[in-house]
């Protein structure tokens, strides 16, 4: 089974939806703006948004004065889950480390003759 976390880091996996990403970041864009800014065609640019919705990164707004349009923004959930997991492996190598420290201050000093 696949968990929340899993569809986050797939969809992170390919450079191009990070960059879709990282432009979102910025601000809300329409679909349009997004493929330009990164010179992708309409075709790639619409499996990429397909992946970070299915995934839950983003979500679309339709905009009141027209209908057809879209507006992409990044959704803060699946970030904070991706954030706090890291935090938690974070957390682990900063304790081993602290031990390792720890340890090696503790070891007599051997004498070089």
């Amino acid at each position: 089974m696949r968990t929340d976390l899993d569809q986050t880091l797939t969809a992170l996996a390919d450079p191009g939806r990070r960059a879709i990403v990282e432009l979102l970041r910025e601000r809300p864009l329409r679909p349009s703006e997004v493929a330009d800014e990164l010179d992708m065609s309409r075709p790639a640019m619409s499996r990429h948004l397909r992946v970070l919705r299915t995934s839950g990164l983003i979500e679309e707004e339709m905009l009141e004065d027209d209908a057809r349009s879209r507006l992409l923004q990044l959704r803060r959930k699946p970030f904070t889950q991706l954030r706090d997991w890291v935090g938690e492996i974070e957390s682990f190598w900063t304790d081993q480390l602290e031990a390792f420290k720890a340890h090696a201050e503790r070891a007599p000093k051997k004498r070089r003759i």
